[in-house]
């Protein structure tokens, strides 16, 4: 790299931290409810079942951040792996038929490994799996997250998992860093702690450059991010450090820090629940989302799509206006009254997301109406936007 190279490098790194440093420990230190999600590979020995003794040791890190009344919300990977050993398969399954039996199998082994080790501590764990569809149903999400506070209420530790036994490939989460973000937002947790086999975020790329620093701290949103994250590499688990970064914004939303602490450093899950930073700290960069509008930003899956034109992509974006029908150009995909639906400008870009008010026959029939007309051309009264602004979530 030439000296100029190395010059503006170092000056968008050092952009990227800032004063984000500062003010990612103070949120440490004021944090009362956080959400921890511990990967495959730090949880088992290398694939070959849990490891009840690293287990162990993870429950004793959690205890002092418990003992000061502070709530922890587990979510644990492994189950796969545990399923695998006991049905005797030499490596990770491969066809989904296989891995559900190995979860199916595994689930049991990995909530009894919990229980163990976090009940020698005098602590009381409940399982909670959850599908893709749990959280998309208004209903259940709000089940899920009153059984949630109840177990917090009395006490106990909620270890969560994808419900890898009946979710199929069109329901997945497609790895647990994407779970714990939405159970982030879920329970409107103060810190999401991502605990992986590396140290954190790295400035460059450690495979072409070994050396390279981990970033201490910066704004979940800063795209430069984008440049430093790399795919996973790993045979357990399915995330990496794009996948990280992702359920960091995704956290985001709703006001969480999000930490990516390497796991096999010393004490490191037990100072970050001190209140000291370790790894990377990406920091919320925009006001916490409502709680509607964040079950709404959650759904990893949409049911159609709506094509706006220029103007109602600014009347959404720049205005914070709702969407209407004569904005809309085209529709793609079969859609009901009050699910998810995208909404992409003409250039195929997604702006938006929101709760459609229409079917997608319904919409058919209205492209590019002003809202005078929608009584006529449906025959019979309709709602006056396509989507209402407290229905709509801006990307």
């Amino acid at each position: 790299m030439s000296a100029e190279g190395a010059a503006e490098t170092a000056a968008m790194e050092a952009g990227v931290e800032g004063a984000a440093q500062a003010a990612g420990a103070e949120r440490l230190r004021d944090a009362r409810r956080w959400v921890v999600k511990i990967g495959s590979a730090l949880l088992t020995a290398d694939g070959a079942g849990l490891d009840l003794t690293v287990m162990a040791s993870w429950a004793r890190a959690l205890e002092p951040c418990l003992a000061r009344g502070d709530e922890i919300i587990l979510v644990s990977s492994g189950a796969v792996a545990e399923g695998a050993r006991r049905l005797g398969y030499a490596q990770r399954p491969t066809t989904l038929e296989a891995i559900q039996a190995a979860a199916a199998v595994g689930q049991v082994g990995l909530i009894d490994a919990w229980a163990k080790v976090l009940g020698a501590l005098d602590r009381t764990v409940g399982l909670v799996l959850l599908t893709h569809d749990d959280l998309a149903d208004r209903t259940r999400y709000l089940n899920a997250r009153g059984t949630l506070r109840t177990l917090l209420a009395q006490g106990a530790i909620p270890v969560i998992n994808e419900n890898d036994t009946v979710a199929t490939e069109e329901l997945r989460f497609g790895d647990n860093d994407t779970l714990a973000a939405l159970v982030a937002n879920l329970m409107a947790a103060d810190v999401l702690v991502l605990m992986t086999d590396q140290n954190g975020l790295r400035l460059r790329d450690p495979r072409i450059d070994p050396s390279a620093p981990v970033l201490t701290a910066a704004a979940a949103g800063d795209p430069r991010l984008d440049t430093m994250a790399g795919p996973s590499g790993g045979a357990l688990g399915r995330g990496g450090m794009v996948t990280k970064l992702r359920a960091a914004r995704l956290a985001a939303r709703s006001g969480a820090v999000t930490a990516i602490v390497g796991g096999r450093t010393p004490h490191a899950l037990a100072s970050l629940l001190s209140g000291q930073p370790a790894g990377t700290l990406l920091l919320p960069d925009q006001a916490p989302l409502a709680a509607r509008k964040q079950w709404i930003a959650g759904q990893l899956q949409t049911r159609g799509t709506v094509v706006l034109d220029g103007g109602a992509v600014r009347a959404v974006q720049a205005q914070g206006r709702s969407l209407l029908a004569v904005g809309v150009r085209a529709l793609r995909g079969q859609f009901s009254r009050g699910e998810v639906v995208a909404c992409e400008d003409e250039a195929g870009r997604v702006v938006a997301r929101g709760l459609v008010n229409f079917s997608a026959e319904e919409m058919a029939l209205i492209l590019g109406a002003g809202t005078d007309e929608i009584a006529a051309r449906l025959g019979y009264p309709g709602a006056q936007e396509v989507i209402h602004r407290d229905d709509l979530v801006v990307l």
